[in-house]
């Protein structure tokens, strides 16, 4: 089964949020398989779709990624024998998360209730409570719902009521003009004698 999706999602928080930088290309090299472990899982086709249905604790281990949660619904486009219960699958039509779901990829975790992908449009929705952020860089992003576009490396993240977006980035440097030390100006016969030490302060 084709899990692209996984790999869009990790891709999109790493493009459109704070402090993400663009992925540097590495020579190919062949990559492990995605393995799903769940306690229970539930197969249902059509003659073009399947559904995979896990529950009772869900873990993703793919590349570079780490994904838990309660439940996930996967449904895949596919081909072949319509009798066949499985058939062919050909790609990925959308991933669904949900139940304490936690997503981990190097530094970068992402939390939330439900997690969305749809990897035709390059889209993934994060809502319930998500958050978003990075050990190593030190930032943390919150919003009651956000939209990461992976194509256009952007996200959208809008209020809800009285919930708004919450970004935290690393400390800056107290910018107070009162803790600056006072720079008094030279006297006046400084710029005539430069060899003339300046008196001293009184």
């Amino acid at each position: 089964m084709n899990l692209r999706g996984l790999a869009c999602l990790l891709l999109a928080l790493r493009a459109g949020l704070p402090g993400a930088t663009p992925a540097v290309p590495t020579p190919a090299a062949p990559l492990p398989p995605t393995t799903i472990e769940s306690g229970a899982l539930e197969l249902f086709s059509t003659e073009k779709e399947t559904t995979f249905t896990y529950s009772r604790g869900v873990r993703i281990t793919a590349t570079n990624l780490v994904l838990t949660c309660d439940h996930l619904v996967v449904i895949a486009r596919r081909s072949g024998d319509p009798a066949a219960l499985v058939g062919r699958q050909e790609k990925l039509k959308s991933l669904v998360a949900s139940g304490n779901v936690r997503l981990v990829q190097d530094d970068r975790e992402a939390t939330a209730d439900r997690a969305e992908v749809f990897p035709d449009d390059d889209r993934v929705i994060l809502t319930g409570s998500p958050v978003v952020r990075s050990v190593k860089d030190g930032w943390e992003q919150r919003g009651p719902r956000m939209e990461l576009l992976r194509g256009e490396r952007r996200a959208v993240i809008r209020g809800e009521g009285t919930e708004r977006p919450r970004t935290v980035l690393p400390p800056l440097k107290d910018l107070g003009y009162d803790k600056i030390p006072e720079r008094r100006p030279a006297p006046a016969n400084a710029a005539a004698n430069p060899g003339t030490p300046a008196p001293a302060p009184r």
